[in-house]
């Protein structure tokens, strides 16, 4: 137990002053910041290096997302005049049909005026035999 080998507040409290102050003397003992230091100037020219193939990738991604974007405009474009064209097409095709069945209705009735016509006629035909009948008898 932890409590049993005299490791009092006094005791904590020096060590944790001896830790800040290895600490401070590790931090201290790091060179100042030399720009002519040929490790510092090392170090700088790699993030340059880096940053300048970032902004390179950058420019490049950015390149190929507008080339996709335009292919994918160009290609949604030729959906959508395939589309016109196909429904254009179908309404061709629609009012082709309904010419048609127009067309028809009128044959269907003109015939059926033909058929009405003929009977009209025939209803003559048979008052003028019954009157011409009732003169001859009457």
């Amino acid at each position: 137990m932890s409590f049993l080998n005299g490791n009092k507040f006094a005791d904590r409290q020096a060590a944790a002053a001896n830790a800040r102050k290895a600490m401070a003397e590790k931090f201290l003992a790091n060179s100042k910041y030399d720009p002519a230091d040929p490790a510092v100037i090392e170090r700088e020219a790699k993030r340059k290096a880096i940053l300048e193939a970032r902004v390179v990738r950058d420019a490049e991604r950015a390149k190929r997302k507008a080339e996709e974007a335009a292919a994918e405009a160009e290609r949604r474009a030729a959906e959508e005049a395939a589309r016109q064209e196909q429904l254009r097409l179908e309404a061709v095709a629609r009012e082709a049909e309904a010419q048609r069945q127009r067309e028809l209705d009128e044959q269907v009735e003109y015939e059926r005026k033909l058929e009405r016509d003929a009977r009209y006629a025939a209803r003559k035909e048979r008052k003028k035999k019954r009157k011409s009948a009732s003169e001859r008898y009457g």
